[in-house]
């Protein structure tokens, strides 16, 4: 299985590192492929190293104005005009999406990730990672959102909430392998 996950390039305390080399050895280890973002800092570095280090493909989706912080080996490398580009090739290449801890960058991907499923334009799974409560506001925002009306399908049939890498991997492999 394809996984595309969004999540942070910066340098990130242990109490996200730690959980995401775990999220990313079980995705190795399952000989999944990570589709990422590219970058070779952060804590996109933390879960491609462990991608690669637990057997996985690496197939990475940079922007030419972050090509410099690319990684250097991987599997695939792919170099995009703009991000707008980047976020369609990211997708295309997938069967299932993680959204990992992150800032603007990630939120942006993940609400464009969810719209286009809310209209259809694409079924693929989408795992929000709810790393030590990073999400635990949005995650009611959502919520809210759907109890006023505002989601035309079932938040469950948008995004499913994982406290942790196990039950992210166990409910992308029940979704996507059945």
């Amino acid at each position: 299985m394809n996984i595309c996950v969004f999540l942070s390039a910066a340098d990130l305390d242990e109490r996200y590192t730690t959980p995401a080399r775990d999220f990313a050895t079980r995705l190795g280890k399952a000989g999944h492929t990570l589709v990422w973002g590219g970058s070779d800092t952060g804590l996109m570095k933390v879960v491609a190293d462990g991608v690669a280090e637990a057997g996985g493909r690496l197939v990475g989706v940079s922007v030419d104005f972050l090509a410099a912080k690319a990684r250097p080996v991987a599997d695939e490398m792919l170099i995009t005009k703009d991000l707008a580009e980047r976020k369609a090739l990211l997708l295309a290449r997938s069967d299932a999406i993680v959204v990992m801890v992150g800032g603007t960058g990630t939120l942006d991907e993940a609400t464009e990730i969810l719209e286009l499923k809310k209209h259809a334009k694409h079924t693929k799974p989408v795992v929000l990672l709810n790393t030590a409560g990073f999400y635990d506001g949005l995650k009611t925002q959502f919520r809210r959102m759907e109890a006023e009306g505002f989601l035309p399908i079932p938040l469950s049939d948008l995004v499913f909430f994982a406290e942790d890498g196990a039950a992210a991997l166990a409910y992308l492999e029940e979704t996507v392998m059945r």
